[in-house]
């Protein structure tokens, strides 16, 4: 019977629990989350372990930033198995430490490189796809569909990019919202936080008209290329950008 062992959910906590099973020479046939319904064959295993909030630095000094970064857009990808990956990932790494990266014969490393450069990817064409509104209240708002979890990425960006700003961002595939408030910003479940997000200012709509006038305008009906716009602009996320949402 195939053992399951399930963590909180949260980064800290699949650390912690990677390196409880490799210290202990646990082996895992995979690694859930507290909602994963086991099959028939399979045996879910609930670790107690104490949190060591301090892991993070522990392991910057073992493996190096680019390691860790690495390991966390794998955390935030919406691969299946993405816990079990990094804990084969960390057990070459605790051999090799800041030259694991360079190990591309093994599996686990070439996957892990591959999906978070993906993550990387879509958090760099999010930064402009997303398209904020001004509401009533002088908020901004934003809302995006992302393949990976990226939302913490995101609001580190803008909360340099717009740090004068009131704003929200929300990712409506998986109902969370980010909120900063010119100081820092929180993210919370969409049940959290109850506001009317859809008054949008007096001007808001006349900004956008002006918005899709200006982008139909500079393009050259004679040059256009809807296959290599697509390369550029999936069109997964056109409903949620100004101006394309209108050609879906």
């Amino acid at each position: 019977m195939d053992r399951i062992f399930i963590y909180e959910g949260d980064y800290i906590s699949l650390l912690n629990t990677i390196f409880y099973l490799l210290k202990n020479n646990l082996k895992a046939e995979n690694i859930k989350t507290e909602n994963y319904v086991p099959s028939f064959f399979e045996n879910k295993i609930q670790l107690f372990i104490p949190k060591n909030e301090n892991i993070m630095e522990q392991m910057l000094k073992s493996f190096g930033m680019f390691v860790i970064r690495a390991m966390y857009y794998v955390f935030l990808s919406s691969e299946e198995n993405k816990e079990l990956l990094l804990y084969y990932f960390t057990y070459y790494a605790l051999q090799y430490r800041k030259n694991i990266l360079y190990q591309r014969n093994l599996k686990c490393v070439r996957e892990v490189l591959r999906i978070s450069n993906y993550v990387n990817h879509e958090n760099h064409k999010m930064k402009g796809f997303l398209r904020f509104r001004e509401l009533k209240n002088h908020l901004l708002y934003a809302k995006m569909a992302p393949t990976n979890n990226i939302l913490f990425l995101l609001s580190c960006h803008f909360s340099k990019r717009l740090k004068n700003e009131f704003w929200i961002i929300k990712d409506v595939k998986r109902k969370i919202i980010s909120i900063y408030d010119k100081k820092k910003f929180v993210i919370l479940s969409e049940d959290e936080f109850f506001i009317n997000l859809e008054k949008e200012s007096d001007n808001e709509k006349e900004m956008e008209n002006l918005w899709r006038t200006f982008y139909q305008t500079i393009g050259i009906q004679e040059r256009k290329n809807d296959r290599c716009r697509r390369n550029f602009m999936p069109k997964k996320y056109w409903k949620y950008i100004t101006e394309m949402s209108e050609e879906l």
